[in-house]
């Protein structure tokens, strides 16, 4: 193990100590929300220090193992012990070295995921509606709760734009990918001649931020309209302007909702749309700076980026960040997006992995 690693992962054995130390503490309780994040902290620092602390043990064993290697009656015992401990330890370092690689802040987070209909009329709606299944189904595979928070829809029975709060555990740092050009090629119901048809619609997937951190808003920059819902939801929808409009006048970002009876209702669930839009910008113009000398290899997320290709008359789905081809189709738009969404971690991680290598290569010259 590099030096370096070895002296990042002693700094984990005392911060853990450190944390143990101030949650025992008679007054942690007083402020709930540091407690959380005290708690939030202790579970992934030891996480990373109980996996070292095997290691370590490792190490022991394997000294021990070799001390023992001109006694002849323990020799044979003593080699299969080094070479378990160099297997073991090979391993542990690897999950050690994935263990410290930065983490994105906001993977624990919640997240909304919106999705509108681009390229295509009516079959980039469809396809919309298809991916909104697809979404809410893994969803359920997850164990995530599901609230939608505006849905627009077509004529046909898809959706112009449809935005979904997703609620669970680590819902964003499983769709964070998702962000981006979605293609589907196959034959519209609509299509006589059997030709198949390209569209396209976007994906974003934006983090819920705390309370505490969200965007500051303020409301003279807001226009704020009210107007009769539409589409499904029963009757009641075109009695009473119920349905609200929010405009951030600054950046034009508008976010809507005319899912509940209660105008209040409908007023708090765009407000919150709005604070992830706007938060979600600034996050992506502060990347963009960060990288604008290379571009990740899972991409920027700009949903202008065509990551997916979903090819119904072959059943098959191919994502081009990472030149990934499954011919499983059918079975990733009822929501098995296991294989996607693991293969795209994977790739980061490799990513990242390369990156600390280069740092680690950089600090040593």
């Amino acid at each position: 193990m590099k030096p370096s690693l070895r002296l990042q992962l002693d700094r984990y054995l005392q911060r853990l100590q450190d944390l143990d130390a101030v949650l025992s503490a008679p007054d942690v309780l007083s402020d709930i929300s540091r407690f959380r994040g005290l708690t939030r902290e202790h579970a992934e620092v030891a996480a990373v220090a109980q996996r070292y602390e095997r290691y370590l043990q490792r190490e022991n064993d394997m000294a021990g193992a070799r001390e023992m290697l001109g006694d002849p009656d323990m020799a044979e015992m003593a080699r299969e012990e080094i070479a378990a401990a160099e297997a073991d330890l090979q391993r542990l370092e690897g999950e050690l070295q994935r263990a410290l690689l930065p983490r994105d802040p906001d993977d624990t987070r919640n997240a909304f995921l919106e999705i509108r209909a681009g390229t295509g009329g009516d079959e980039s709606a469809l396809f919309a509606g298809d991916l909104l299944r697809m979404y809410l189904r893994y969803a359920e595979r997850q164990g995530w709760k599901t609230e939608m928070m505006s849905a627009n829809e077509s004529d046909l029975g898809g959706y112009k734009e449809a935005v979904v709060r997703l609620e669970g555990d680590d819902v964003y740092a499983r769709l964070k990918f998702e962000s981006g050009g979605h293609r589907v090629q196959r034959v519209p119901a609509t299509e006589t001649q059997g030709r198949i048809h390209t569209s396209a619609c976007t994906v974003a997937v934006m983090p819920e931020p705390d309370e505490a951190e969200e965007v500051a808003i303020n409301p003279t920059e807001l226009r704020i309209d009210t107007f009769r819902a539409s589409g499904a939801g029963g009757q009641h929808v075109n009695k009473t302007e119920s349905a609200i409009r929010i405009t951030h006048l600054p950046t034009g970002i508008v976010a809507e909702c005319q899912d509940d009876r209660s105008q209040h209702r409908n007023k708090a669930k765009a407000m919150a749309v709005l604070a992830a839009r706007l938060r979600e910008k600034e996050r992506s113009e502060r990347q963009a700076k960060e990288a604008a000398t290379r571009k990740s290899l899972i991409g920027s997320g700009d949903r202008s980026d065509r990551i997916r290709t979903y090819n119904f008359p072959q059943g098959r789905l191919t994502d081009h960040r990472i030149n990934l081809t499954l011919y499983k189709l059918q079975s990733v738009m009822d929501g098995d997006l296991d294989d996607v969404v693991g293969a795209l971690r994977t790739a980061r991680e490799a990513e990242q992995l390369a990156e600390q290598l280069d740092e680690l290569e950089q600090g040593r010259a």
